[in-house]
């Protein structure tokens, strides 16, 4: 029998639909190539990029914007967002506008071109991460922005123009509505019982160790309660911080370990599995958060979006965490 799952955080509902339960080989997984033929990414091409604004491992001697790097972020190319000018808010009637002032960028996460995120060398991955932090700490000095969105789009289906491995940054001018519901959700439960439900989750997923994927000293990664798609992952800290860019750099290790292995796990039970990334942290300008939880969502391309989840918010998922966790922890790495 169907059943229909709260998110104790946004209110969400989902329905786990038992009866279309699959195992792992039972997902098809698009592996086509994204691109293909010039790479603007590869080393010997960064002049067809923007000038960097951040890079890590070239020699001092060595001009900006040369090879010889071992991580670069650039502006896209293409922004969603432009970051010159200004917002220009204005009223039309009962309608509000501004002006698409934003900053775009891309973390070329390694140089080499057939390198997958999930199985790069643990110091070469530790850079994304750093990277992360030094651009949302840059970008939070323009106090045109409130919040800064970090993703990966892995895989072709999953949104990946390029093949080569890169993650992205968009600094926003408002906040996301996804990211505004779940912190008035988590602020609620804070106000109705004085903890953090992201605290709460950890300690009774550790407890209870039927969603628990893996854990290291710092870390979790867990299948929540109500996933929107098979296989959906979250990486939380196990000590209560609503901020990414506080995290230090031992904290920065461990959580390079627990997503490499992570990743390892997923990529063991669907090979080459196209799937998206995303960041969740405390809003640039806000300080502390005592209700909020920093975390990455992990969240597979496994299942398409058609009319009724567009229709209802609901998603469909034909695989109740519980089964996903157990494929995920069984594997041998």
């Amino acid at each position: 029998m169907p059943e229909l799952r709260k998110d104790p955080i946004l209110g969400r509902w989902i329905i786990i639909a038992r009866e279309r339960s699959k195992r792992p080989t039972d997902f098809p997984v698009d592996t086509s190539v994204t691109g293909g033929g010039f790479c603007p990414l590869c080393p010997e091409n960064e002049k067809t990029t923007p000038n960097e604004v951040l890079v890590y491992g070239r020699e001092p001697h060595q001009p900006a914007n040369s090879s010889g790097w071992k991580l670069r972020v650039v502006p896209n190319k293409y922004p969603a967002l432009v970051i010159e000018g200004e917002l220009d808010k204005q009223g039309e009637g009962l309608y509000d506008r501004m002006n698409g002032i934003g900053a775009h960028e891309v973390v070329i996460e390694s140089p080499n071109h057939a390198d997958q995120f999930a199985f790069l060398p643990h110091e070469q991955m530790m850079l994304t991460f750093r990277a992360f932090q030094e651009r949302i700490r840059d970008l939070s000095h323009d106090d045109r922005f409130v919040y800064v969105m970090v993703f990966k789009n892995n895989g072709k289906a999953a949104g990946a123009s390029l093949e080569h491995t890169h993650s992205q940054l968009v600094a926003l001018p408002v906040m996301p509505r996804m990211l505004a519901a779940e912190l008035e959700g988590s602020k609620s439960y804070y106000t109705y019982k004085d903890r953090c439900v992201f605290c709460d989750i950890i300690r009774q997923e550790i407890q209870q160790n039927i969603r628990l994927v893996c854990e290291n000293e710092r870390f979790v990664t867990l299948a929540p309660f109500a996933p929107r798609t098979p296989f959906e992952m979250w990486i939380l800290p196990k000590k209560h911080n609503s901020s990414y860019v506080s995290q230090n750099e031992a904290s920065l290790a461990d959580l390079t370990r627990i997503f490499s292995e992570t990743l390892r796990r997923l990529d063991a039970c669907i090979p080459g599995i196209p799937y998206n990334f995303v960041l969740h942290t405390q809003p640039l300008q806000s300080g502390a958060l005592d209700h909020y939880h920093w975390h990455f969502e992990i969240v597979p391309k496994l299942t398409n979006i058609a009319g009724f989840e567009w229709g209802t918010g609901f998603y469909i998922n034909p695989m109740p965490p519980e089964d996903a966790c157990r494929y995920l922890r069984q594997v041998e790495l």
